[in-house]
């Protein structure tokens, strides 16, 4: 109940595009966590070729971001949203409908193209429309997120046992449905037009400050590890309990957290002390998650039995690592949303968070490729532990940068207004 009211004490622009996020998300989560699997077995496609449609999807996605928050700021956020959505309908529209290589390509481009504009267009627009509630707006933002994510592969699994086409097809009704919602709901802002220089000069402004590059990388343990939900620790869950559905679980451990902890850990933290303090520590604890597993995961014989209750026994310590490693993301991502923007000028939004995703996004994908190196070689016998305790160290060194940063006071305070650089001065 304190998270619905949380909810409508929000404008409805806010509370529109928190209900936009579920949607998203369950759209998204219902089809992409499949489409390898429709590319390989249904289609036939080789291991090679499937990794080229998804990192096609991908780089499409996280190299455009800078563009799409250029966009938001320069022609209103409220026109990014709903283009954006519509190009994912028309993207998933063609994952349902084509089987050929050239068509699933332009499929993963206009998808990946869909992400970089609305994503960082929807947090700018929140971000300027809740004002000094950013936080907050942001933890609710992370509740619905959550909640899609959840919603999303259960569907999807159901929705397979018709057939991929059911899937993909429902998945973009879904964004034609929130197109359709935003075009008539949500209220267009006006864009500051004034004496504006050209967009070339709003990126050397951004890509310019050393503060907020450095934070940027320095985040890039968040994003890696929380895509190790994706990644490790259902490959874990499964190990550990010897059941394929134990990775369901991990969302469920998610989704409760989420629903039950997430206000409250914002708006406590919110008025004790610096935001790089609970930065720091979040993602610390998204770190030592990666610890907690190793006495199941992290040995070639866990020492317990074979059997139902043992394999509850030995799936625990994985959903603790879960729950520890959400309480992290709690922690730490509402306060990142608003330093963000709190880096430069609020006509600049959009272009910081493009490029913070951006930067984080593409550094993160390197951090997912050590990870995934790791996890092969934790295969040999004796080291099947190195994975996980690599995802620590990069969650301990993330941790370190950050309090690095705010030691040396190199964090915005997000409520002091930021100059605009006088003309002609160097970004």
């Amino acid at each position: 109940m304190t998270t619905l009211r949380a909810v409508r004490d929000f404008p409805l622009a806010v509370r529109l595009l928190l209900v936009n996020q579920f949607g998203v998300n369950t759209g998204f989560y219902l089809l992409v966590p499949y489409l390898a699997l429709h590319l390989g077995e249904n289609l036939g496609m080789s291991a090679a070729i499937v990794g080229v449609v998804l990192g096609v999807r991908n780089l499409s996605q996280q190299g455009l971001f800078i563009i799409g928050g250029s966009a938001a700021d320069r022609l209103g956020a409220r026109g990014v949203i709903i283009t954006g959505c519509a190009l994912r309908t028309v993207g998933f529209g063609l994952f349902a409908l084509g089987d050929s290589l050239t068509v699933l390509l332009a499929a993963s481009v206009l998808s990946g193209m869909a992400g970089a504009l609305f994503n960082p267009a929807v947090r700018a627009y929140i971000a300027v429309e809740s004002g000094d509630r950013r936080a907050e707006a942001f933890a609710l933002f992370q509740v619905f997120a959550t909640c899609g994510a959840l919603v999303g592969p259960l569907l999807g699994g159901v929705l397979l046992l018709v057939d991929f086409r059911t899937s993909a097809l429902t998945a973009a009704a879904i964004f034609a449905v929130l197109t359709v919602a935003q075009a008539l709901v949500l209220p267009a802002r006006r864009v500051e037009r004034l004496d504006r220089p050209g967009v070339l000069t709003d990126w050397r402004e951004v890509l310019g400050n050393r503060r907020f590059l450095a934070f940027a990388l320095a985040m890039t343990g968040m994003f890696t590890l929380e895509t190790q939900l994706y990644l490790l620790l259902p490959d874990g869950a499964r190990t550990a309990g010897g059941w394929a559905g134990a990775a369901g679980l991990l969302f469920l451990v998610g989704t409760v957290a989420g629903l039950t902890l997430q206000l409250r850990i914002t708006t406590r933290l919110k008025r004790r002390g610096r935001r790089g303090r609970w930065i720091s520590l979040g993602l610390a604890l998204m770190g030592l998650a990666f610890l907690i597993p190793l006495p199941v995961v992290g040995v070639s014989d866990p020492g317990v039995p074979d059997g139902t209750a043992a394999a509850v026994l030995r799936l625990l310590p994985v959903l603790l690592a879960a729950l520890v490693l959400y309480l992290g993301v709690m922690t730490a991502q509402p306060f990142v949303m608003e330093l963000v923007p709190a880096f430069g000028r609020s006509s600049l939004t959009g272009t910081h968070l493009g490029v913070f995703y951006m930067v984080s996004g593409l550094a993160a994908a390197l951090g997912n490729i050590l990870v995934g190196w790791t996890m092969d070689l934790g295969e040999n016998p004796g080291i099947s532990w190195l994975p996980w305790v690599c995802c620590a160290a990069i969650g301990l060194a993330s941790a370190g940068g950050v309090a690095l940063l705010s030691r040396r006071s190199l964090l915005p305070d997000p409520g002091a207004p930021v100059p605009a650089p006088a003309r002609g001065a160097a970004p």
